[in-house]
């Protein structure tokens, strides 16, 4: 983690002290970031209460495993739909 961090604290500490404001690179792409983040968050809270509800669903009827199933995987798909939209929006820009 320190091998990472840095590289990126040594170049704004030299922007710094360049007078420059901010080093090159770190903000550019800080707007795309935030809805990217958001957009995660809530794909895996909408993945985590579709399991929720399979997993109660089941326990109540194990017998219409099958069915509800195959639900709880188009419910997971259209919410990680969300953040793969975000994905390809954030980095199109």
């Amino acid at each position: 983690m320190v091998d990472i961090l840095h590289p990126i604290l040594a170049a704004a500490a030299d922007a710094a002290a360049a007078g420059a404001g901010a080093a090159p690179g770190l903000t550019g792409n800080l707007g795309a970031t935030f809805p990217l983040a958001f957009a995660g968050a809530g794909a895996g809270i909408g993945v985590g209460l579709v399991g929720q509800g399979a997993a109660q669903a089941v326990g109540r009827n194990p017998g219409a495993f099958n069915s509800i199933l195959v639900i709880a995987i188009i419910g997971m798909a259209l919410s990680e739909a969300i953040a793969i939209y975000a994905l390809i929006i954030a980095f199109t820009k």
